[in-house]
């Protein structure tokens, strides 16, 4: 019964620490696309747009990865795939900045989809003040029980 106890922590946590980093960059694109953008067509460097999509996930390993059961691997890896074509876009991109963005709007909506199917299957991770957030409504609190 403890070996499944500490299965289901590990689960939970794997859960939490992917649907921690997707909603960062998730939030860090909405706040910088503009100025990714501008600073491309100003300074010719890609390093404001790679900077604002890097992830913690390079760093999982399949040791991780294993808590979680196949259906969530799988969205797990379809919105690190979208990630991974709009990183491998601005890397390699020769196009100008307005065409650029163009091609960003595209990539983005398929990994705001993404994003919306893993929050769907893993749920929204726990916020740094405990509660777990759905909406916009607190559904949960670590330290006390909602009635």
């Amino acid at each position: 019964m403890a070996r499944r106890k500490q299965t289901d922590e590990a689960t939970t946590r794997v859960r939490n620490l992917i649907a921690l980093d997707a909603a960062n960059i998730m939030r860090r694109l909405d706040a910088r696309r503009g100025e990714m953008f501008a600073l491309f067509s100003r300074l010719r460097s890609r390093e404001p747009m790679l900077s604002t999509i890097s992830t913690r996930y390079t760093s999982a390993t399949f040791q991780e990865l294993i808590h979680l059961p196949v259906l969530e691997q799988s969205v797990v890896d379809h919105f690190y795939e979208c990630l991974d074509t709009l990183r491998w876009y601005f890397t390699y991109t020769e196009d100008m900045p307005s065409t650029a963005q163009q091609t960003f709007n595209t990539l983005h909506r398929r990994l705001e989809e993404a994003h919306r199917k893993l929050v769907a299957t893993l749920g929204h991770p726990v916020s740094p003040d405990g509660t777990t957030v759905v909406e916009g409504e607190v559904i949960r609190r670590a330290d006390k029980a909602l009635p």
